[in-house]
């Protein structure tokens, strides 16, 4: 059996008798003695080694006495004796004592044995000593590079550094071997740098790196950040079919995941099983954390399909990205899932995975699941309520209108020793508008500027918000508030408030507010800009407003025509808007049939089927409700949900008997 010291593929191991170098060199086998030249007193013949080929006839009365001079018999003893230095860190005398019975004249391939049967590299280096003083070694870097693999069982990547000095000192010259060993020494104690500059040493020696040691760079180029360099190699590992082990698939699918090539990723683990390698918990778990990031939670359940019909057991670990993958994604019933068997399980949550969850249920408003899992985690006996748990719970209270809880909550918050952030504070204004308790609104918004905090655009947005609900006579508080911190939308919402305001002063107002408003919130300032005309019976305002957010693509495609069909779009818009855009396309079929255009045989509006997250209602039932105060022929699709539709000839009827149309508010 030829005696070798390459990695293996799956953990980058060398294995004490798989060594095969690129450039074919004679090999050091321990069952042909004829190549290993022990030497001991120049005098002295050299003893040749037990041939372990040697036939025994177990009915032989000498097959006993025959076994214990056999090759495996010596091979046993010598680990043996090896296991006896493995419970302590031996002196040099100790470790001297244990080889001297050896006798004077050790072999070679003993010392080969007995080193790679150590636990401690203290014993590792008085033991290379002893052979070193009694044997004149054949291939010297062979007990170098045994001795370096004890030091990578061990992970002491600085002592393996000293034994490579020592062996150059030595006039022993490495060889690809040496320098994988250190590699994967260095791969083992997580110190992806020093992998990269020992691979990038190799040169220096005359040594060339095999596909093996090409494949474990991939992963410690990728840990150490040159990602480019990653990528290169794994292109030519599939160019070339190097065997790639699964720590090292496991960082190609973090770096993808990491820059955001998500598809990447999944790429990378498809290949993987295409090549016939075996994921195992932790490219489960990758991929699990990857799928979370990109917002995939589909994917993230079919991973956890597979990964359960394979045999894996979920972790800490899968639960945690299952439960991130799902909150981030707003699956509200798949996260409350996970989260209550973790809880079976007696799994603990740290105070991130609570927040994460809390925050998924102030999102979508499951006000009971987050009260439970807040009194969770204070009964944990491990986590406490930090900044984020508190302004959770006070969103939760916040958006169901439960003022006291509320205020309750952000006693208790204080009371641990948070202050009140920007996203507190918003919340806290929401509730109070939903209670119509303006003064506290006012007093907050004071509260705030008193705390050295700058509104942002989610704050601004939320005071429109509660001025679409405050009766008119107190809008004017309001207001002062909103031209103190931003004066632009103030002058807005004054133009809108008061009588005898032109058309184009709106214009030129509502305009200029949008181009210095970011993307992001201009659909939710228009919105509730539009619900506050349409709470005031400010018609013609709301119609400016809307075809304002028309002209800066606030809003797109709200109309669409086809031969045989025209429809209302009203999916994205709030109520107000919705309403103002239903008046604004009734005028327009009554102005086409003006014109003598032909309507088409269906005519629908679609306002999708879900509900507000913290009410029972959705657009689709408040519609439902209009259309019947208007007469008009519209009724919901029984096999199209959200669509109300209805004939042309019904509906010419209908415009036909409009006289004087009017926005009904709601």
């Amino acid at each position: 059996m030829a005696f070798h010291l390459s990695p293996s593929p799956l953990h980058f191991t060398p294995h004490p008798f798989h060594y095969k170098p690129r450039t074919p060199k004679p090999s050091l086998s321990l069952q042909n003695p004829s190549t290993l030249q022990s030497l001991q007193s120049p005098q002295t013949p050299s003893p040749k080694p037990p041939n372990s080929h040697i036939w025994i006839n177990p009915r032989s009365p000498r097959a006993s006495q025959l076994r214990q001079h056999s090759h495996h018999a010596r091979y046993a003893s010598l680990v043996k004796l090896a296991e006896s230095l493995n419970s302590c860190i031996p002196s040099k005398d100790q470790v001297f004592e244990v080889l001297a019975q050896l006798g004077d004249t050790p072999f070679e391939q003993d010392a080969v044995i007995f080193i790679n049967s150590l636990e401690s590299p203290v014993a590792a280096v008085f033991a290379l000593e002893f052979f070193q003083n009694r044997l004149r070694l054949n291939r010297e870097a062979i007990m170098y590079n045994v001795v370096l693999k004890v030091f990578r069982k061990s992970r002491d990547f600085l002592g393996a550094e000293k034994v490579f000095d020592e062996m150059l000192k030595r006039g022993v010259r490495p060889d690809n071997v040496t320098f994988s060993t250190v590699i994967s020494c260095a791969r083992a104690c997580s110190l992806p740098e020093k992998a990269v500059e020992w691979f990038e040493r190799m040169p220096e020696f005359g040594c060339s790196p095999d596909d093996v040691t090409y494949s474990a760079m991939i992963d410690a180029y990728g840990r150490a950040g040159n990602v480019d360099m990653a990528l290169r190699l794994y292109d030519r590992a599939r160019a070339e079919r190097w065997r790639v082990d699964v720590i090292t698939f496991s960082t190609l699918i973090k770096i993808y995941g990491s820059s955001g090539n998500f598809d990447g990723a999944l790429n990378v683990y498809e290949e993987m099983k295409a090549l016939g390698a075996k994921p195992n918990l932790v490219i489960y778990n990758r991929l699990l954390d990857t799928m979370g990031r990109a917002k995939r939670p589909w994917q993230a359940k079919n991973i956890y399909r597979e990964m359960r019909s394979n045999g894996f057991e979920p972790s800490w670990a899968t639960y945690a990205a299952l439960l991130r993958a799902y909150s981030r994604a707003r699956y509200g019933a798949d996260a409350i899932s996970v989260y209550r068997e973790m809880k079976e399980k007696g799994i603990e949550l740290n105070v991130i995975l609570y927040n994460t969850v809390l925050a998924m249920c102030a999102d979508i408003g499951f006000v009971d699941e987050g009260i439970e899992i807040f009194e969770d985690l204070k009964r944990s006996g491990t986590c406490k309520p930090d900044s984020w748990t508190f302004s959770s719970l006070i969103t939760i209270y916040s958006c169901s209108g439960r003022v006291s809880e509320a205020e309750n909550m952000l006693n208790e918050m204080m009371e641990a020793g948070f202050e009140p952030n920007i996203f507190v504070l918003t919340s806290i204004i929401q509730c109070y508008g939903k209670a119509n308790q303006t003064d506290d609104v006012v007093r907050t918004f004071n509260r705030l500027l008193e705390l050295g905090i700058t509104p942002d655009n989610r704050f601004y947005g939320c005071l429109l918000n509660v001025m679409t609900q405050t009766p008119k006579e107190e809008l004017g508080k309001l207001i002062e508030c909103i031209e103190k911190a931003r004066p632009k939308l103030g002058n807005v919402v004054k133009l809108l408030v008061e009588e005898g305001q032109t058309n184009e002063a709106l214009r030129e107002e509502v305009d200029e507010l949008f181009s210095l408003t970011s993307t992001d919130v201009r659909k939710a300032y228009c919105n509730c800009l539009i619900d506050l005309c349409v709470n005031l019976n400010l018609l013609e305002s709301a119609c400016e407003l809307l075809d304002a957010g028309l002209r800066h693509e606030i809003y797109s495609d709200i109309q669409s025509k086809s031969p045989t069909q025209w429809s209302l779009h009203l999916k994205s818009l709030s109520l107000g808007a919705a309403l103002t855009a239903l008046h604004i396309w009734m005028n327009d079929l009554s102005r086409a049939m003006e014109n003598g255009e032909e309507l088409p045989p269906l005519l629908g509006i679609n306002t999708g089927h879900g509900k507000h997250k913290y009410s029972d209602k959705g657009l689709a039932g408040v519609f439902e409700s209009h259309l019947r105060e208007l007469n008009a022929p519209f009724h919901e699709a029984p096999d199209r949900v959200g669509w109300f539709l209805t004939t042309k000839v019904a509906a010419k009827s209908w415009l036909e008997s409009r006289k004087s149309p009017e926005l009904v508010a709601s």
